[in-house]
């Protein structure tokens, strides 16, 4: 334990908070998980999944990324897209945004070079879908904030036009789709009121 010790030391402490009120939680957890939701976020170390929405480990599966970005080229969230459908049988998956996100706030910005750039593009890209809605908006704070919405409501489509998702509807498996934002500033989660449970018409 030569790097990092602080680390270790916090996490035998967490491991002696759970045994300590539930003898029987790490017992629990090495059985199959089962959880009913996935979750698709950004990897901001400001929204921490299961705590935001008070679950225990092992109640919601989870796959982050900058910008909390759902791409059809990218195997990493589409295998985790489909073991969560094919193999947990979840029948909820929440994509959530948050304000004051660094990855949207790139995209307004100028071009970045490596793998960022690639990745930023796909928020670029929703931006420019807007840019008449945007650029309505007061100020840079309310073109940000707006983007951060709009691009959950994006991805929220993509999901929804997967080939893993079309399957799993067109045989029956129940499966919603939900398009929610975190704001930093109360701690508070928004649908914005895009879920859908069948393919787009």
């Amino acid at each position: 334990m030569r790097f990092l010790p602080h680390l270790f030391e916090k996490n035998r402490a967490w491991a002696a908070r759970h045994t300590e009120h539930d003898p029987a939680f790490f017992e629990r957890l090495c059985a199959i998980q089962r959880p009913d939701y996935l979750w698709i976020g950004c990897a901001d170390s400001r929204v921490p999944a299961n705590a935001i929405v008070g679950m225990a480990p092992g109640e919601l599966f989870v796959h982050r990324n900058v910008g909390n970005v759902v791409h059809a080229d990218d195997q990493n969230c589409v295998a985790v897209v489909q073991y969560a459908i094919e193999v947990l049988r979840v029948s909820h998956v929440i994509v959530c945004g948050h304000y004051r996100c660094g990855g949207i706030q790139a995209a307004f910005g100028p071009s970045m070079t490596g793998p960022i750039e690639a990745w930023i593009s796909h928020i670029r890209k929703v931006r420019v879908q807007h840019a008449d809605e945007l650029s309505g908006l007061p100020d840079d704070d309310a073109r940000w904030k707006r983007l951060c919405d709009l691009n959950v409501i994006e991805q929220v489509r993509v999901l929804s036009g997967l080939p893993i998702v079309l399957d799993a509807w067109a045989r029956g498996q129940q499966l919603d789709i939900h398009g929610w934002i975190y704001d930093l500033h109360d701690g508070l989660l928004r649908d914005l009121e895009v879920s859908v449970n069948a393919p787009p018409k």
